[in-house]
C-alpha cells in the first residue's frame, strides 16, 4: 500500500507539559546531529499529549475519520546539516497512542511508530486533569486554566511559549529501521496557547530515567482546539547510532 504523505484532523485538546533539563545531560540524549536547543540555559524537554479527531487521509470527508489520544516524551533541539527547517522536537522514546489503527499504520503507511498506551482526562470549563499509563512509564496532570506563565519558567509570558513551540512542528522519532528517523510535520490552522496552573504533575519517564537535579518541572499549556493537518517528511538516515 503507497505510504500517506499528508493526514487531515482536528485537535479537540493538546497538551505540552515542559520540564527544564540539564543541557549536558540532554546533550547526551539526541543523536547528532541534533543539539538540544536552550532557553535561559535549559534544554526544553517534556510530554505532549494530543487528542485529536476526524483523523483521515487528505481529501476525505471529516465524517469519515477517526479518533485518537496520543502521546509523545519529546526533546527541543536544532540541527545544521540535515534536512527539513533546522529545529523541532526529537522524540525520546516511541510515540504512544490509544488507538489501534494508529498503532498499525504509524511507521508503515504513515511516519511515526506508535506503542499502545491509555490516556484519559477530566475536563471542565476551566480545568483539565489527563492521565497516561503504558508499559514501562507513567504521566499524571492535574490543575486549572490560569492567565499567565508560572514565576520562574524558562518563557517569561505565554507570547514567548507560544513562539517557541510554534517554530517546533517538525517531530523526529525512530523508525522500525535502525539508524532512521521518520519525520511528521503538524501543521495546525490557529496555534492559542494558554497555561495550566498546575497543582499535581508526576512523569515517571523524567523522575526516575534522569540523574537526580537534573530535571525540573517548568510549565504546562493547553491548545486550544483547531483544524490542523499531518505533513510527512522523507526519512532520515542518521550518522550516529540513536540513544537508546
Amino acid at each position: 500500500m503507497t505510504p500517506l504523505r499528508r493526514v487531515d484532523c482536528r485537535i479537540e485538546q493538546r497538551v505540552l507539559v515542559n520540564v527544564r533539563v540539564d543541557p549536558d545531560v540532554a546533550a547526551r540524549l539526541v543523536p547528532a546531529p541534533f543539539r538540544p536547543r536552550l532557553v535561559d540555559g535549559a534544554a526544553v524537554a517534556g510530554i505532549c499529549l494530543l487528542w485529536l479527531d476526524a483523523i483521515r487521509p487528505a481529501g476525505f470527508p471529516a465524517r469519515t475519520g477517526l479518533r485518537s489520544a496520543n502521546a509523545a516524551h519529546r526533546i527541543a533541539v536544532e540541527w545544521s546539516d540535515g534536512p527539513g527547517p533546522g529545529h523541532g522536537v526529537f522524540i525520546l522514546r516511541h510515540r504512544h497512542t490509544d488507538s489501534t489503527p494508529t498503532a498499525l499504520a504509524g511507521g508503515r503507511l504513515f511516519p511515526g511508530v506508535h506503542e499502545r498506551a491509555h490516556l484519559s482526562r477530566t475536563t471542565g470549563p476551566d480545568r483539565l486533569e489527563v492521565h497516561l499509563t503504558d508499559a514501562a512509564d507513567e504521566v499524571a496532570l492535574a490543575g486549572p486554566i490560569v492567565d499567565r506563565m508560572p514565576p520562574g519558567s524558562v518563557f517569561p509570558d505565554v507570547e514567548a511559549a507560544t513562539a517557541f513551540f510554534a517554530r517546533d512542528s517538525l517531530g523526529w522519532s525512530a523508525g522500525y529501521r535502525a539508524g532512521t528517523l521518520e519525520g511528521v510535520e503538524l501543521v495546525a490552522e490557529r496555534f492559542e496557547l494558554v497555561p495550566l496552573g498546575v497543582e499535581a504533575m508526576r512523569s515517571t519517564f523524567f523522575s526516575e530515567r534522569f540523574p537526580p537535579g537534573s530535571t525540573r518541572f517548568d510549565s504546562a499549556l493547553l491548545m486550544r482546539p483547531t483544524p490542523a493537518h499531518w505533513h510527512a517528511h522523507p526519512p532520515w538516515r542518521l550518522p550516529a547510532p540513536i540513544p537508546a
